[in-house]
């Protein structure tokens, strides 16, 4: 079968090359392209259905990103050895590509629609994640599918001073800031990424180099989509409407939902009295309602909720709580509420609640990563569950959702900026936040539980963090827009953007951006920038008056850690042939032992809930790795006896010759009834000789018989 590939070949700016192709593969998908930028290779492939699902209200998009382990020449780990269900890596760039494409497609278009993007190939300098959006997006441009594209997704960082472009691998270790941004030619959607305490001024500079690459890349897309000739897209009709049932829906129900928007009422009370609202209207349908009438009448009350809570705000400055735009709700913490835990902290922020803990583990503990392009160790994990009961739900509990994945990273990235470098941290840390109420930004209440967690479990924090969530509300018409600080969960919902920022005092530490709007003017943004500041240094001081610092020693229930340097040769003796001398330490002192090469020296962590175990294991593996000194005077043990001398063991594996003319001053003529094995004498080393065999003696250590006089 022949086949007519399109290509389209851009320069991401500094001389590298980036190849979208398409008509090659994957040709019976609405829309497939193969995007190429050294030897790594994405197939992105777009599928929607011809029509939406009666009753549906929405758009019902899936993204999945997948990466192949032949990608990278690797076979996957498990009984199965093949690709299983999506690893959070992979969750998360799929949520990227999500967050970014969804604004994007027109608010009337329902039908069931999927994105695909799969990693065929892999350079292990060139981070596949920043390439995603722009093949999902490609996909698009190529099908008859609406989209309000094309949209991009780079990553920007600032290397020794100076913004790049999807840097390589390597150089993200030096990064002071590393965003992954997306947009479209026009405006900014969707911002994440983590910092270290950057100002508001060099992140609005950095979103607007990574927009200037994001330009080109949807200039190459638009070109692309010609020469395929998929500039039409598919008609459709996916929402019925009812004009008169609409206004007779505002003119019986605008009224009272603005009062009750605008009494100030609890989350559970407001939505109580909205129900009341909307049920008292859909009994004035009458008994013999068709089901479309009722699903029109459903969407429009929420149009209704939409507008009126949108007004109060714009024109009278009123929040569903009766804040203004710059309030942060009370908030009260607590310390060490859990005693057995290691650290626990309980953070409240009006009707949102995170419950946190910390636990200290050895290495043992770390967290294996196991994937296509992402593979290692990780000794600091962050877990954020969401349960159905913290928004008065009934809810099935079957592990975290893509969701919680998403928050609970956004946490981690920001905690991890301030966690004291590994050399001071022996740990494995793991925090867990426990969501117990949520109305508004609970992966921020978790930055914050999290924060006084680790300074209640007496991890030296560089500075505390704290987060705060941002809203918008704009009104294209008029001009009006109003910035909210410390958003409720309705707010978020019905607003146009979702702008999470954490920090210390000092500066950023991270931020998650979601806009459901176009146009988005820079002077917003800094606005909004500014005011988070302001509300984020609020939160630290109320946190502040609870722990401020980190306390000065670990809990006392806390386990314990010392690590110690051994040379490089005596790796293998602390293990032992088969492991057999490390596992009979652990077994004999209760305690964990990990040891591993780094810089050509043997790095020994012995982990253990007292102390006594730990000096007996250091004891023990000191005495191993102990080099004998030419001098020294050692206790040693009789190991075997030849007709020359004995063995003596000195230190554990070291035995040395005490020839039998060393043994005392006087002459021996044989060996028999001088020692028995396994008696302890005491010598001293004289010599080691250059093939490392050591020269004892013990008559040195014996008083010298004085000479007898000459006969005259």
């Amino acid at each position: 079968m022949s086949y007519n590939e399109i290509k389209k070949v851009f320069d991401i700016g500094d001389g590298r090359l980036v190849e979208i192709s398409t008509g090659k593969l994957a040709k019976q998908a609405d829309g497939s392209v193969v995007v190429k930028m050294g030897n790594t290779m994405l197939l992105a492939t777009v599928v929607s259905a011809k029509e939406a699902k009666p009753g549906t209200d929405f758009l019902p998009l899936s993204v999945d990103y997948q990466e192949k382990y032949a990608a990278t020449g690797r076979i996957p780990g498990g009984f199965l050895r093949r690709e299983a269900r999506l690893s959070d890596y992979e969750i998360l760039i799929s949520r990227l590509v999500d967050r970014a494409l969804r604004p994007l497609f027109p608010e009337d278009y329902h039908a069931d629609t999927q994105v695909m993007i799969t990693l065929i190939s892999a350079d292990k300098e060139i981070m596949p994640d920043a390439l995603a959006g722009l093949a999902a997006s490609s996909a698009l441009a190529v099908s008859d599918i609406p989209f309000n594209g094309p949209i991009s997704e780079v990553r920007v960082a600032k290397i020794d001073g100076q913004l790049v472009i999807n840097p390589l691998l390597s150089e993200l270790q030096k990064a002071s800031l590393e965003f992954i941004v997306a947009g479209s030619a026009e405006d900014i959607v969707m911002v994440e990424g983590e910092s270290k305490e950057i100002s508001e001024e060099e992140m609005v500079e950095a979103i607007a180099f990574a927009h200037q690459a994001i330009k080109v890349q949807v200039a190459a897309q638009v070109e692309l989509a010609a020469l395929v000739g998929k500039t039409e897209k598919r008609e459709y009709n996916h929402e019925p409407s009812n004009l008169e049932l609409r206004q007779r829906i505002y003119d019986a129900t605008y009224e009272s939902v603005y009062e009750v928007a605008k009494s100030g009422s609890s989350k559970h009370e407001r939505s109580a009295k909205f129900a009341d609202i909307a049920e008292a209207f859909a009994l004035t349908l009458g008994e013999e309602v068709d089901e479309e009438t009722l699903f029109l009448a459903k969407k429009y009350f929420h149009d209704v909720q939409y507008d009126a809570v949108r007004n109060l705000i714009l024109n009278e400055g009123i929040r569903l709580d009766g804040r203004d735009a710059r309030t942060v709700r009370p908030i009260w913490c607590e310390v060490d509420y859990l005693p057995a835990a290691h650290g626990s902290a309980v953070f409240t922020r009006g009707e949102t609640q995170s419950l946190t803990s910390v636990t200290l583990g050895a290495k043992d503990d770390e967290q294996m990563i196991d994937g296509a392009f992402i593979n290692g160790y990780n000794k600091f994990i962050l877990h954020y569950n969401f349960p159905g009961f913290s928004t008065g739900e009934v809810r099935p509990n079957r592990g975290p959702g893509r969701r919680e994945v998403g928050h609970g990273n956004l946490a981690m990235r920001s905690l991890k900026q301030v966690l004291p470098p590994d050399n001071e941290n022996p740990y494995t840390i793991r925090v867990v936040s426990d969501i117990l109420e949520s109305n508004g930004s609970s992966s921020m209440a978790t930055v914050c539980a999290g924060t006084l967690a680790l300074l209640d479990a007496g991890v030296k924090l560089k500075s505390p963090v704290s987060g705060i969530a941002m809203g918008l509300i704009t009104d294209p018409e008029s001009g009006k827009y109003a910035i909210l600080s410390d958003i409720l969960g309705d707010e978020d919902h019905l607003g146009d953007m979702d702008f999470k920022v954490t920090g210390t005092k000092n500066g950023i530490v991270g931020c998650q951006m979601d806009l459901k709007i176009n146009g988005l003017k820079w002077e917003v943004l800094k606005q909004a920038l500014e005011q988070a500041k302001e509300a984020r240094l609020h939160i630290l001081g109320e946190m502040n008056k609870v722990l401020d610092v980190p306390r000065e020693d670990y809990k006392p229930h806390a386990p314990r850690i010392v690590s110690l340097t051994i040379d490089k040769e005596y790796i293998g003796a602390v293990i032992g042939p088969g492991g057999k001398i490390i596992q009979e330490m652990q077994r004999e002192t209760g305690t964990t032992i990990s040891i591993e090469e780094i810089d050509n020296k043997g790095v020994v962590q012995i982990f253990a809930d007292n102390k006594a175990s730990i000096d007996e294991a250091v004891r023990r593996i000191r005495a191993i790795a102990a080099k004998p000194e030419v001098g020294e005077v050692y206790e040693g043990k009789v190991k075997s006896i030849m007709p020359f001398g004995a063995f003596i063991e000195i230190l554990p594996g070291k035995d040395g010759l005490l020839h039998i003319s060393e043994i005392a001053w006087q002459r021996y003529e044989t060996m028999d009834g001088v020692f028995q094995i396994g008696e302890m004498v005491q010598v001293k080393l004289l010599d080691v000789d250059k093939q490392g065999k050591l020269k004892l003696s013990r008559k040195v250590l014996l008083p010298r018989p004085e000479k007898k006089e000459e006969a005259k």
